[in-house]
């Protein structure tokens, strides 16, 4: 089932970004008759037109879309690299686009964390150095950062490489440096722009792991920018599809694929198979609390109930009639069984 609604944490109300000059007072002289090709008579470029969005606490949110649909233009309104013409973007109760440049100084280095597509590594320093920069950048004592940086290559399976140069390392390597450089600082808010789209596609289903064994550890409020489908169903508690600057549809992989909200949205997804964004929990057959409590069915395989039906399919391949699945505090919730992945995998 999927998990339940997450308080929001970051909010978008009516969020626009138009390149080219005297964007906002276009928007106030055409009011509600405002359209991109009214705004193109003008010689004006909208890049992100009236984004609504609700991000949930310890939410995983990817935004997509094609190239030039808007999504890394929205993720820079988001912690205002770009400034947003016009909207709200509410942070712990505060609009960011009436903070002074000094405030949000302060918000990037404290509550923000990002990696974008390219590493962006300094390449005279060592592996702890890049990792503390963000730290130092605070003005922390140098053994307090590089105990923390210490910590953070920890985490991301780096120890022995504190040492390195980043010459010295793989690409996937280097990224998860620019991971544990962006984790340093402990944001609340962790936004990633493409951040494994320059990997090699066994090195990138690596990382992918790896980000979903951090988050969860961390679990942060994460935004996450990708063109990939496969990436974002494997990722995603909700995902945003973005069309011209506007958002289309908002939703689970589930609903995405399922239920596609326009033409678009239903040519974008296609080709996906439904068993690759089912996940378990919703096709299983639940059990009764008390015999999730005593962990009745633990004797054969388990999988998570966020796990897709193409990921369980495998586990059927010795016979199995059932497999246990499992909730996110490791109880048994329910069985999924042989038939129903059968079933799904042949409507698909």
């Amino acid at each position: 089932m999927p998990r339940p609604k997450p308080e929001p944490k970051l909010v978008c109300r009516n969020v626009w970004k138009i390149f080219g000059p005297h964007g906002a007072a276009a928007l106030d002289r055409l009011g509600h008759g405002v359209s991109a090709e009214r705004l193109a008579a003008l010689g004006l470029v909208p890049a992100v037109r009236a984004v609504d969005l609700e991000i949930g606490e310890g939410e995983i949110f990817v935004i997509m879309g094609l190239s030039g649909s808007g999504k890394s233009t929205l993720v820079r309104c988001l912690s205002r690299l770009v400034e947003p013409t016009a909207g709200e973007i509410i942070f712990h109760g505060q609009n960011l686009l009436a903070a002074s440049e000094s405030e949000m100084i302060r918000l990037r280095r404290h509550t923000m964390g990002m990696v974008f597509q390219h590493f962006a590594l300094l390449p005279h320093m060592t592996v702890v150095q890049n990792v503390a920069f963000p730290l130092e950048v605070q003005g922390q004592p140098r053994d307090q950062r590089e105990a923390t940086a210490r910590r953070m290559i920890a985490l991301v399976g780096l120890a022995g490489r504190e040492q390195a140069l980043p010459r010295q390392l793989s690409g996937g390597q280097q990224q998860r440096v620019g991971i544990a450089r962006s984790l340093a600082a402990d944001p609340e808010l962790w936004f990633l722009d493409e951040p494994f789209s320059a990997l090699d596609p066994l090195i990138r289903r690596e990382m992918q792991d790896e980000f979903l064994r951090l988050q969860s550890v961390l679990k942060k409020t994460i935004v996450f920018i990708t063109h990939d489908f496969d990436e974002a169903i494997r990722l995603a508690d909700r995902i945003a599809i973005m069309k011209d600057g506007a958002v289309v549809q908002v939703g689970t992989p589930e609903q995405i694929v399922l239920s596609p909200a326009t033409d678009y949205v239903r040519e974008f997804t296609r080709a996906v198979p439904r068993a690759k964004v089912v996940r378990a929990g919703s096709v299983m057959a639940p059990v009764a609390g008390h015999a999730a409590e005593a962990g009745a069915g633990r004797d054969g395989p388990c999988i998570p109930a966020r796990s897709t039906v193409a990921e369980a399919a495998p586990l059927f391949a010795a016979g199995a009639e059932a497999v246990a699945v499992t909730d996110a505090e490791g109880r048994i919730s329910g069985h999924l069984h042989r038939q129903a992945v059968i079933e799904l995998m042949l409507a698909g």
